[in-house]
């Protein structure tokens, strides 16, 4: 099978796909395209996935990724780190460098603003996304010359409201940093509700100046042949969970025809 790219019309001709599972060499729990390092998959498939995915959307390029911590802390490269930086959004103006966010439910975001060729990808989970990851990416790409009216950003796959159960507890939360967030939730079953992370993101987003939002509405927990889900992995009592991949990088004028 080949590895499947799922591209948002948003980001134009800019090199960045939404990769799921299939299309790589992982089986069992793990099956297919899994790129994540801290999983129980064999360390030679996850490295075979990685550089499928890579070859996938820009070949020959440099993939930088992270170690990410739910955070709202972002990083600007100009080359591959030596070791992966504790963070949770990367930023590069450098042709050749692909920057890739890793996720199993939380909501991926790659983010263009093509006339400055300035790119941003961010992994934006509920803590991250409160805590302002989306604020300080288009805050870092702007540092580096973009403008936040041309910013152009798209919302991978991720968990959909329809599949995100949360407590009291998480709504009084997210409520309490802004009453405006309670409508990101829906009324699921007693005492629990279900909450709309893409829409939460895409309006963080907004709120931040981004010209152009593409969300792409497709749900990794109900989805099994083409995503990985923590949270599915959790209500099946599986050991460990799989991890897809979002890239975006700028082509090498060399390899622009």
């Amino acid at each position: 099978m080949t590895v499947e790219v799922i591209r948002a019309t948003a980001l134009g001709g800019i090199p960045h796909g939404f990769l799921g599972r299939r299309g790589g060499v992982s089986t069992g729990i793990h099956a297919g395209l899994n790129v994540g390092i801290g999983s129980d998959d064999e360390a030679q498939a996850v490295v075979e996935n990685r550089h499928r995915a890579l070859a996938a959307v820009l070949p020959g390029g440099d993939l930088a990724t992270l170690y990410q911590v739910h955070s709202a802390t972002v990083v600007t490269l100009d080359g591959v780190p030596e070791e992966r930086p504790q963070a949770d959004a990367l930023v590069t103006n450098r042709p050749g460098l692909a920057l890739g966010i890793l996720t199993a439910d939380c909501a991926p975001v790659l983010l263009v603003d093509a006339a400055a060729g300035v790119i941003g990808a961010a992994h934006a989970g509920w803590k991250g996304a409160v805590a302002g990851i989306a604020e300080a990416t288009v805050a870092a790409m702007t540092a580096i010359g973009a403008r936040t009216d041309r910013i152009a950003a798209a919302i991978g796959p991720c968990i959909a409201r329809a599949s995100y159960e949360v407590d009291d507890g998480f709504r009084d939360r997210v409520a309490a940093i802004d009453p405006a967030n309670e409508r990101f939730f829906a009324d699921g079953r007693q005492g629990h509700h279900r909450f709309d992370l893409e829409a939460f993101v895409a309006a963080r987003l907004a709120a931040a100046g981004v010209g152009r939002i593409e969300a792409l509405g497709l749900d990794t927990y109900a989805d099994e042949d083409r995503f990985f889900s923590y949270r599915r992995s959790i209500h099946r009592g599986e050991p460990s969970y799989g991890r897809q991949i979002a890239i975006i990088g700028l082509p090498n004028p060399a390899s622009v025809v």
